[in-house]
């Protein structure tokens, strides 16, 4: 691996691959060339932002005046200023977003129909938050067909109302999406926390013109106008209300909306071609000295 990173032209290197991270990113920073753009890509920015606050001794702290810049899973402006400060040179959010050839408008399937779906795996730093805004509102509104899709959830109890479909396949994600009245959107603590980490699942259910519903976080009118776009709720009574509000026709004119939004500024094409733009223009940068 530092064989070849010696002869490329960008060198990257992505946070949690194991048990030799430090290594790892040592060993590829002492291959890389004077001339080569050097990369950290983080997925879970706001986890290794915290550790590094707490350890001024932190290996990827110290690295990072040898990086030409840092690329993060989301994260905004909070993770950006919070990168900076710790000494990266640049910090740029890398957002999910959309493949339409894979994500797109299918019939809907009667296994999936009901008024509310949400998909997710059940995990320890979501549970409480699908708790609020899911099996709350599913409780409080008996006359209405909620749909579970995600593993770990057949040991919990569940309202009577809610129809428990364990895995489903990606192959079946766009079925899922476009087959509820509305598809509801659960970030995991720590994103919701810090803002601007849309899930993968936003674009996805974007792409098959589902109408989404998203609990509240900083920066989603960066990606879905709210209201126009996608409806959002600040806790489980503002799914209640958006739920017994929506008619059929206002979830299709929402839905196509946000698929119009997504292709338009949010597909992984438009992200390579941002990303290629940025590579090229850094690239163009004298080279460093050799140490």
């Amino acid at each position: 691996m530092t064989a070849e990173a010696a002869s490329a032209d960008i060198v990257v290197k992505a946070s949690g691959v194991g048990a030799y991270d430090e290594l790892l990113l040592q060993a590829l920073l002492r291959a890389a060339r004077p001339d080569a753009l050097r990369i950290f890509w983080d997925v879970d920015a706001p986890a290794t932002v915290a550790e590094m606050q707490g350890a001024p001794d932190h290996p990827l702290r110290r690295a990072l005046p040898e990086l030409d810049m840092v690329l993060t899973y989301g994260g905004g402006p909070p993770v950006v200023q919070a990168y900076e400060s710790l000494g990266a040179a640049r910090c740029v959010p890398i957002y999910n977003a959309l493949d339409p050839a894979t994500h797109h408008p299918v019939d809907p399937r009667p296994r999936f129909q009901g008024d509310l779906a949400f998909l997710g795996n059940r995990l320890p730093d979501r549970e409480e938050r699908v708790e609020r805004f899911f099996l709350e509102p599913a409780a409080e509104l008996p006359h209405r067909r909620f749909v579970l899709g995600g593993a770990g959830w057949q040991d919990r109890p569940l309202p009577s109302n809610v129809s428990y479909l364990g895995h489903v396949p990606t192959t079946e994600h766009n079925a899922f999406n476009a087959s509820a009245l509305a598809v509801l959107n659960i970030a995991r603590e720590s994103m919701a926390r810090v803002g601007y980490s849309p899930a993968t699942r936003v674009f996805e259910a974007a792409g098959a013109g589902a109408c989404l519903i998203t609990d509240a976080w900083e920066g989603l009118e960066l990606f879905l106008e709210p209201e126009s776009e996608v409806l959002v709720a600040r806790d489980g009574q503002d799914v209640v209300e958006q739920l017994e509000r929506l008619s059929p026709a206002r979830a299709r004119r929402i839905g196509l909306a946000a698929r119009r939004r997504i292709l338009s500024q949010h597909t992984y094409a438009r992200r390579g071609a941002e990303l290629d733009a940025m590579f090229r223009k850094a690239a163009a940068r004298p080279a460093r000295a050799a140490v």
